[in-house]
């Protein structure tokens, strides 16, 4: 068999075959080289879903004369010189195959000024033209290429097109990504003559934040966490929704890399573990996340259309996005606020952050203080009658109605540092079927699901102290006998250290039975039985060994949620503004070991609104 050199037109329709797999990939490409050149405005005009024309206008730099044939000729670059040049690109296009592989199958028109030029420059190609034959244009600076009836000369790709909306969808989607990309540069985008989007430059952070919220929606914003960090010479910064903000799909999932956008499992992986025991089951976080570093450490040259790169450090990347975000996560709670002028809570409740001014309350004697309220929920009631709700809710109106409100400058006698400042989550009103707790803030009102605020308190607790080695544990005064499978306790048998490190001291006394006699401190009162059943079911699904490490959390999960106050349990006042001081204190405390939400707030305006109060 004999071998043939390819003619060049056919060799750039086979390139064309990585780079434009639809009229949504010219315009990243397009694009890509307008950001390259340095531009500041950019305007994409597109027809027919991109089947009839792409026009691409940017006011960059543009291209010389004498280089615009060059520019239509594969392997031909400005961007890269060298192999040192290639491991460190700091240039979104370096392969100089876009514009030749456009040509090729479509009618392409280039016209392009420099600086100081009299005029600027036009050529016209095809991919079949040998030479080409640069003629004057009255085009200001900067650079305009228009992609007309892509695909003409390949008809069996051009079948592969899907309808003018799917393909116009697609370039929408883009489009969104790349006007993220670039908050430096005015963006502008027609269908069908139709103006679309149109972004003007986004400088200060108010400005950034209305294209983010333009794109995102502003409920994004609401529901979002700022992030900044800087560590181990990276640079992590933009936005990461609430975990009760999330998605049922990775559509909202926005990760550049010294402004490139990317897919990587790494990157991924890092996020989802910091999400990990704050997310609702199959739900998906949403993020607009901007990460640079040295271009040294990152090759964006392994994947043909660059949607992927590899980190020459991948761990240290790893863990600097997990820690970030972790952090960060675990910041969002419930905490209170001072300026000079006025105090200032700042609710992070699930679904949106406020930011309330008021003014310090008087004294409320007869309210319990942090201190005096202060004990675990799970401990032992101080009355066996539980207190009548009706009469909870009568006996706090006459408290409050009773006080002299005019002495505005006494501490409140809630408040942790006698500043006069009122808890962020306020307190217990009532315990609503025996479920949820009603507290007054200075706000309005928040509800919270007593489990699952427990669970989280309880779930951190328990990190804290297995992560320091110190679990409490407590000795049981009758030791409890379990009957399991023979399976079950080989396994105890086994794990007996690991057991140990969780607070529990068991022993198997038999083929099939074992015998606890002590268990964490935590989890007074709580069915021993079926708490060490679930935990040796979660190792046996888990696996042994490393395995049980890696999902030492689950299992800490597990056994916080057999700890904590159950629904129809009647709690005591001073139960559940303890409950609610220590929500304050706890990291992540928006949300239970599963992701729900733990507690939600009506502020006095939304009340006004239920009872068309002011209309």
């Amino acid at each position: 068999m004999r071998i043939y050199a390819l003619p060049p037109q056919l060799v750039n329709q086979i390139a064309a075959g990585e780079v434009v797999e639809r009229p949504a990939s010219v315009v990243k490409e397009l694009v890509e080289n307008c950001f390259d050149a340095g531009a500041t405005q950019i305007n994409v005009e597109i027809e027919q879903g991109g089947a009839r024309l792409i026009k691409i206008r940017d006011n960059g730099c543009g291209i010389e004369k004498e280089d615009l044939p060059l520019a239509l000729s594969r392997h031909a670059t400005s961007k890269i010189k060298s192999l040192q040049d290639l491991e460190q690109v700091t240039t979104m296009g370096f392969r100089g195959e876009a514009l030749p592989s456009i040509s090729s199958v479509s009618r392409l028109i280039l016209i392009s000024r420099v600086a100081d030029a009299d005029c600027a420059w036009r050529v016209q190609a095809d991919g079949s033209e040998e030479e080409l034959d640069p003629q004057p244009d009255p085009h200001p600076l900067g650079t305009t290429i228009e992609v007309c009836d892509l695909f003409y000369n390949t008809p069996a790709r051009r079948k592969f097109l899907k309808t003018d909306k799917t393909e116009f969808t697609h370039i929408d989607t883009l489009f969104k990504r790349m006007a993220l990309s670039r908050f430096d540069i005015a963006f502008e985008l027609k269908h069908n003559q139709r103006e679309v989007f149109n972004f003007k430059l986004a400088q200060t952070q108010e400005e950034k934040e209305q294209r983010v919220a333009h794109i995102f929606g502003s409920a994004f914003l609401e529901n979002s966490v700022a992030i900044d960090f800087n560590a181990s010479g990276m640079h992590l910064y933009g936005w990461v929704g609430l975990p009760t903000f999330s998605r049922s799909q990775q559509d909202m999932q926005y990760f550049y890399v010294n402004g490139r956008l990317i897919k990587d499992r790494l990157v991924t992986h890092a996020i989802k573990q910091a999400y990990q025991d704050v997310l609702f089951h199959g739900r998906h976080p949403v993020y607009v996340l901007y990460l640079v570093l040295d271009p040294g450490l990152v090759d964006v040259n392994a994947h043909p259309q660059k949607l992927e790169v590899r980190f020459r450090e991948g761990r240290t990347v790893h863990d600097f996005l997990f820690k970030a975000l972790h952090r960060s996560l675990a910041d969002v709670r419930p905490q209170t606020q001072q300026n000079e002028a006025a105090a200032e809570i700042v609710v992070a409740r699930p679904d949106v952050q406020q930011v309330v001014d008021f003014q310090p309350l008087p004294t409320l004697d007869n309210k319990p203080t942090a201190r005096q309220s202060y004990q675990p929920v799970n401990a032992p009631r101080q009355s066996s009658l539980p207190l009548n709700v009706d009469a909870q809710i009568e006996a706090y109106t006459r408290v409050v109605a009773s006080e002299n409100v005019t002495n505005i400058q006494e501490p409140f006698a809630g408040s942790d540092d006698n500043t006069g400042t009122l808890p962020a989550l306020g307190f217990a009103v009532a315990h609503l079927h025996d479920v949820y707790i009603l507290a007054e803030t200075q706000n309005g009102i928040i509800l919270v699901d007593a489990h699952a605020a427990h669970e989280r308190v309880t779930y951190e607790q328990f990190k804290n102290d297995y992560q320091q080695g110190s679990v409490p544990s407590q000795p049981l005064l009758l030791p409890v006998q379990i009957d399991v499978t023979r399976s079950e306790a080989d396994l105890a048998d086994e794990q007996q250290a690991f057991f140990m490190s969780l607070g529990f001291e068991l022993n198997r006394m038999g083929e099939e039975m074992i015998v606890v006699r002590a268990v964490p401190a935590l989890l007074s009162g709580v069915d021993i039985a079926l708490l060490v059943k679930d935990v040796l079911a979660d190792i046996i699904e888990h696996g042994m060994s490393q395995r049980i490490e890696q999902r030492c959390n689950e299992i800490l999960s597990c056994i916080a949620c057999h700890g904590s106050v159950r629904a129809n349990r009647r709690l005591t006042v001073p139960e559940m503004n303890a409950l609610l001081r220590d929500m304050e204190k706890t990291e992540r405390s928006g949300q239970c070991n599963h992701g729900r939400p733990t507690w939600v707030e009506l502020s006095k305006k939304e009340l006004d609104k239920l009872f068309l109060r002011g209309q």
